[in-house]
Formats: structure tokens, sequence, C-alpha cells
């Protein structure tokens, strides 16, 4: 009341430079739009009477090492709202709020029931499936980390990315990005419809601890993480790159010798295969008939049995010129009873020690497995490993732990991280068999367009628990998944077993992109992407469902004169599986089978 009348606040709009997005901001209301249908809403409390300030026009364009562009270019319109700067993106809005502010903003979306959504119930690895659901009802699924329910019996707590569909064909693709020293983590709780941000435990001065909202405490940047919604059609959230635009530039002033690639890995048939020196010799001569430039070691390698050691084994891989990667345990998740080796870089002294031994010895690059969480003390572990990593020339894959979130920008050492339900669950249940397929079909449209993604794709032989997928969806997987190390799970055997294309196809397949596509698609059901690596175009292709489907797409974009062609598919022949055939024009339809799948590489000049 002012003066004995009500005051009534009248409604703010911005927009992005393009005029695609709206923002109409209302008391602590923000309601997003698409091309004018509804797409979010947020409250953000705190900005309810705070005036609106253009405060211009914010450009990113770098280049990139890894992922899916090369050259990364972005704009936005920022504004002001008291402690809270807004970004409107042409692909979507980032908001960040100054925590050092005497009354720090609440930030939770609304996302009603009826809407489809793509959520993955949170765990410390982000290990789950993203379900299609269109409740909030949904019954909690057992974790490593335990579950989380409302009072009614629901689940209420949810990992990053969610995708949903508030309107047909317009989607929203909610996370977080930047998370730097000092900053934790946050994932989503839910109360009916309402999905507050929820930041993880976080380490204040004097070594307490407290689980804070969204903007709670204070950080040594002043500013939480950027909160991230990529919004328009499924194209305009597969391809973008917002992620990283608003994280903070590369820290490394020398970047040569980072080399994404393909990498041999033992762990999915052999379990305990890195303490056998012989088994590792497989593995090592695998990547040198198939021209793959990195083996990775995995665990219990300073257990080595028979008289050998770890320096025999790299000094194997060194000498038939394949670069070795090497496994440790972080020592923070699990612990008793988990492989080792452990407690190598928790202390700085002791990381040093080890980085260092490990550039002596020529190790590439490191595998860090079993983190504990979105913590603070988990988030600043991971920046100091990379940035030690980076100081001993060592490429990083976190195992175990949380998604990116922009790391890979910042730490171009960064070549993947797990945070997928991934292949290997294939030796663990015998639930990802059956299931396996419209989840992969998922993916490209939820975990991987945040960040490289180490799924260990393309087995075509059997782990502990059978797949059903075809071999042609195999091998698209390894374009349709996005990771500066792409690891092959399967035995040699299998790999040396298929036709000489296939082995080929290995050797030269990019791990990083010039420019990414999505072709066609709908989450759970198929997906077709074309990547660009050079002149040449990776088109791949899978179904996730469980009947036969006619896939028809366009690839007009793909410009210049056409070369050679080379179509992978399935045969549906169990004896001869491969259809591997030249092309002679870009195809406009293709036939799958039940889990099926394709890549149809295209040289162009």
């Amino acid at each position: 009341m002012v003066g004995g009348m009500t005051m009534v606040v009248t409604a703010q709009t911005v927009q992005s430079p393009n005029g695609k997005l709206t923002a109409k901001i209302q008391d602590n209301q923000l309601t997003i739009s698409y091309n004018g249908q509804q797409a979010l809403q947020m409250t953000v409390q705190g900005v309810s009477g705070q005036p609106v300030k253009s405060t211009g026009t914010v450009k990113a364009d770098y280049q990139m090492l890894t992922g899916k562009r090369r050259h990364c270019t972005n704009v936005a319109n920022e504004y002001q709202l008291g402690n809270v700067t807004l970004r409107m993106y042409n692909d979507g809005i980032a908001l960040r709020i100054s925590v050092l502010s005497p009354q720090p903003s609440d930030i939770a979306y609304c996302i009603p029931e009826g809407t489809r959504r793509w959520m993955q119930q949170w765990c410390d690895s982000y290990e789950g499936f993203f379900p299609c659901d269109t409740t909030y009802k949904v019954t909690p699924v057992p974790s490593y980390s335990g579950i989380s329910k409302s009072a009614e019996g629901w689940n209420n707590r949810w990992g990053y990315p969610a995708l949903i569909e508030p309107a047909d064909g317009v989607f929203v693709l909610i996370t977080e990005a930047n998370i730097e020293k000092g900053h934790s983590a946050s994932c989503l709780y839910n109360d009916g419809e309402t999905y507050r941000v929820v930041e993880a435990e976080r380490t204040d001065v004097a070594g307490e601890t407290s689980d804070h909202a969204a903007a709670g405490g204070n950080t040594p940047s002043g500013t939480t993480p950027w909160r991230v919604a990529i919004i328009g059609t499924l194209a305009d959230v597969v391809e973008s790159t917002l992620v990283t635009d608003v994280s903070e530039p590369c820290k490394i002033a020398d970047t040569s010798w980072i080399q994404p690639g393909t990498v041999s890995w033992i762990y999915w048939a052999y379990n305990h295969g890195s303490n056998d020196y012989n088994i590792i010799k497989q593995y090592v001569d695998m990547a040198v008939t198939l021209g793959l430039p990195y083996v990775l070691i995995d665990a219990e390698w300073d257990q080595m049995m028979d008289g050998k050691t770890i320096e025999d084994a790299l000094n194997y891989a060194k000498a038939q010129g394949v670069k070795p990667l090497i496994w440790y345990n972080s020592s923070v998740g699990w612990v008793d009873g988990a492989p080792t080796p452990k407690f190598r870089l928790n202390k700085p002294e002791d990381r040093e020690r080890e980085f260092a031994w490990c550039e002596k010895m020529g190790v590439a690059g490191v595998k860090i497995d079993f983190f504990s969480g979105d913590n603070q003390k988990n988030m600043d572990y991971c920046q100091d490993l990379l940035e030690c990593a980076a100081r001993h020339h060592l490429l990083v894959n976190f195992h175990g732990a949380t998604i990116p979130r922009g790391w890979q920008r910042t730490w171009p050492n960064l070549m993947s991280t797990e945070g997928v339900y991934g292949a290997e669950w294939y030796n663990n249940v015998p639930t990802f068999t059956d299931k396996a397929a419209r989840h992969n079909a998922t993916l490209p449209f939820t975990r991987n367009v945040i960040g490289p993604m180490d799924y260990t794709p393309c087995t075509f032989s059997d782990s502990q628990h059978p797949h059903i997928t075809t071999n042609g969806h195999e091998l698209a997987l390894t374009v349709l998944y996005e990771s500066a190390l792409q690891h092959l799970a399967d035995r040699p055997e299998s790999y040396l077993a298929q036709p000489q294309a296939v082995q080929d196809f290995f050797g030269y397949l990019p791990t990083t992109w010039d420019e990414t596509r999505l072709v066609c698609g709908y989450p759970g059901e198929y997906v077709v992407m074309a990547r660009r690596s050079g002149t040449t175009w990776y088109v791949a292709g899978i179904n996730g469902s469980d009947k036969p489907q006619t896939l028809k797409f366009s690839l007009d974009f793909i410009k210049g004169n056409l070369g050679e062609m080379t179509l992978f598919g399935d045969s549906g022949n169990k004896k001869n599986p491969w259809i591997i055939v030249p092309m002679f024009a870009l195809p406009s339809s293709l036939d799958l089978a039940p889990r099926g799948g394709f890549v149809l590489c295209i040289e162009t000049t």
C-alpha cells in the first residue's frame, strides 16, 4: 500500500537478440515464451519490484578443442534485476545471482502435470535412465546413493539435465554451468509441480558444512553458477553450446599436447584384466591393428601378476606406438572394498608427485573414478585434479562422477566424463538389455547435450548380460555420442572378427567435431545426427523401438561436391549381419530394423 492505495507492479518484458525468446517479468515470476508459446515459468525470489536494466550485449566467440563444434559463437541481451543477472540468448536463457546481496534469491521451475518430461532420478554418479513421463508422481528407484522421496512416497530429487516438452515441438533443457572454486553443484527437488534449485553440501571458511538453497552462502566469485535453460526446437537443444558459452575461458596457455582419440578398453570384457600383463598386451595389439592411438589400463594395475609391473605394461604400449592411459581411485567416494590404487591424488603433494611420475613414464592421461556427489569438496577437488594434470600434460576422464557443467572449455584437458548409465551396465544387471535401445535414443537429447559422455559404446559381443541392439546400432553410437576419448569396450577378438571396412572405420573415426546437426528424431524413439570433421560427414541413426521404422530425412545441408560415400547398416542375417555398400546419392530415407542403426560416411570436396 502506498498512501492508502494499492501499488500495481507493471510487467516488464525482455527478449533475445533474434526476438524468438521473450521473458515476461512480473512479481517474482519469469514467464519464458518461444515464438509466442509459453515454454517455461520460473520463480526467482527477490526480483519483485526490481527495475530491469539493460546492460548491453554479451558475445561469445571462442575455439574448442573438443565437443560438438570447433568454433562456437553466441550472443545475448543481458539484463540486471537487482542482484539477478539474466541473459537472453537466441537458444535459451542463463541466470545467476549475486550471493553477496543482503537477500539472496531462490529459483524454482514450474513443470505442470501432463507435461512430457525426460528426467533422471538423482544419484551420486548420475547413472540412471531418462524415462518419458507426464507426471511428478514417479516411484523412487534405488541407487548407490539411496532414494529421496516426498511424504507421499514419490521421488523428489532430480539430476540435470531435465528435458521437457511444454508445447508440441517446443523443448526446454534445464541444467547449470560454470562451477568455480567454492561452488557446489545443484540439483532439483520438487514439491508437486514446483522444482526448486538446491545446492549440494558446501564447506564454509570454518570447515562447517550445510545445505544451501539456490543462492545461499558466499562464494569467492560472488555469484552462483549459471542456471541454464536451453529453449527451442529439438535441433536448437541438441546443437546448443550454451553450457560452454557461459563458462570460464580456457586456463591452459599451451594446448598443443591435447589430442583426442579412440581408446581400447579392458574393463567391460575383463573386469580385473588390468592386473594381467598378457591381457593388457592383447588390447595394445588390438589398438595397433585398428589404428587406435590409446589404450586404457584400468583398475588394479598396481597389483600386476606374474612378476610384471605397470612399468612393463607402459613400456610395451609405448614400444608399439600406443599411448597409455591409467586409472586411479579418487578415494573420496567408494573406498572400502574398492579397487586400487587409492589415496595417491588426495593431498596436493601426493598428487603432484604421482602426476609427475605419470609424465615421466609417458602416460598420456588418467581416468579418475568413484567420486561422492556434487558437494563443494568434490567440485574443488575435480578442478584441482584438472589443474595439476594440465601442468603435467595429462588428459583427464572422470568416472563415477557428476555431469559436465562447462569445465571442458575452461580445462580442455578434460576429455570426457561418465555421469551416464552406459554400456558397462551390461556387466551389472539384466535390466539394461531390454531398455538400452530406448535409452540410447534418449541420451542425444538429454545427457550428451551438455558435454562429453563416456558411455563406452559399440560392443558386438555380450558381457555378463546380453545386448539385443544390432551391429549397426552399436556402430552408430560411436558417432551419435560425443566424447573426446571414445572407449571401445568389446573384446579384441570381437572387433577383429568384423569386416575389414568396420575395422578401418575405427581407425579413422574422429572423436571431436567441426559441426553437429540434428537431422531428425524424438527422445526414446529414434535419432539421426550428422557430424562433420574437416571435409567428411558422418551421419548416424538408431531405432530406439522394438519395431521396424522407416526414417525420412533431408541431408540437403551437406554442401560441396560429393565424393566417396559408404553405408554401414544391418542385413538382418545373423551369420552375416552387416550391409556395407557404396552410395551414389544422398538418401532421403532408410529402413531400420528393430533396435537397428546405420552410419553413412560422406566425403566432400
